[in-house]
């Protein structure tokens, strides 16, 4: 059966040179192992591998592990490491050469665009530009952007369009906006990534964006984080307290149904969970393939050791994905 991985990073070379010259908070550094690494005001959470940049590379361990399709998307920092006024030209950069790649390798390679969101009016030419002449699955959206939460004000018309042209969003965590309490033991990826995720998606629920944007697809990374675990307490909080009814005439668990959550745990009892709370039908295979926490060959092993039928692993698998990606 096919198998398309929604969950995996490349980067033009063009944009770690960005990096260096713009970064800002974002900076390279050794790590103890010798290996490039970037920080987030000290905090590591990115360490260079060779498949990054090696399109070679990528297609061999696809061949591999048999993976038929990735949808590449850029990682933390995506393009908020530079300033508004420059966040349009990297994300420019980043969403040609995955376009590039793509007609190079038209089976094999789709991409999820990055938005400049710091710039208002160049996220909505951006989102076009992806959808229209680049022909993209998508966007990538981090969960924090320079701190700010996705329900800031300045973001709403950016996703009120995304709701009006029905694209899927995939929401890939940041380093938290406390980022010194994940300085030490590689903690921002570790647990800072899946409690932003958390965060980010709790903000959207009780705020009311999977209510009032309902045609958006969403996606979320490293399965949701820890929201699938916390389902009851969510709708326990929409019980318990006014504030988080204002918004939602349901409960959160209604509205998290709904989304997608990518297969990056790789844990059979955590996978269980998540088919548990949302189905089969609502799960996505991911690989983080190639960063160190990720896992090619896992992203397709952990779904085959599942017991379930051919027909819901073929929707994990690729199904799921061919249904909600635009531009297919």
């Amino acid at each position: 059966m096919p198998r398309w991985d929604l969950h995996t990073h490349y980067y033009p070379q063009s944009y770690f040179r960005l990096i260096e010259e713009v970064g800002g908070d974002f900076s390279f550094a050794k790590s103890p192992t010798g290996q490039t690494i970037i920080r987030f005001r000290g905090s590591r959470f990115f360490g260079i591998t060779p498949p990054m940049t090696d399109p070679a590379k990528r297609l061999e361990d696809m061949d591999r592990v048999g993976i038929d399709v990735e949808v590449l998307s850029l990682s933390t920092p995506n393009v908020y490491f530079a300033p508004s006024q420059r966040q349009a030209e990297v994300a420019r950069l980043a969403n040609d050469a995955y376009a590039d790649l793509a007609a190079k390798h038209p089976k094999r390679f789709k991409g999820f665009a990055s938005i400049p969101m710091d710039d208002p009016d160049g996220a909505l030419r951006e989102l076009d530009r992806a959808l229209g002449e680049l022909r993209m699955q998508g966007v990538v959206i981090l969960s924090n952007i320079n701190g700010r939460a996705l329900t800031d004000p300045r973001y709403r018309p950016f996703f009120e369009e995304c709701d009006r042209r029905a694209v899927c969003v995939f929401i890939h965590p940041m380093i938290p906006a406390n980022a010194e309490a994940f300085g030490e033991y590689v903690l921002g990826p570790i647990v800072g990534f899946p409690f932003d995720t958390t965060l980010a998606v709790a903000r959207l629920c009780y705020a009311g964006y999977f209510k009032q944007l309902p045609r958006i697809r969403w996606i979320l990374g490293h399965l949701g984080g820890a929201v699938p675990y916390l389902f009851e307490r969510l709708d326990n909080g929409w019980r318990d307290f006014a504030e988080c009814r204002a918004n939602i005439d349901e409960l959160p668990s209604v509205y998290l149904r709904r989304l997608y959550y990518d297969t990056v745990s790789f844990s059979a009892p955590s996978l269980r969970l998540a088919m548990e709370q949302v189905g089969a039908e609502h799960l996505v295979m991911g690989s983080d393939y190639p960063h160190l926490l990720g896992s090619i060959e896992r992203s397709v092993s952990s779904i085959e050791s599942l017991s379930l039928g051919a027909d819901q692993k073929e929707a994990i698998f690729s199904g799921n994905a061919r249904a909600i990606l635009s531009g297919l």
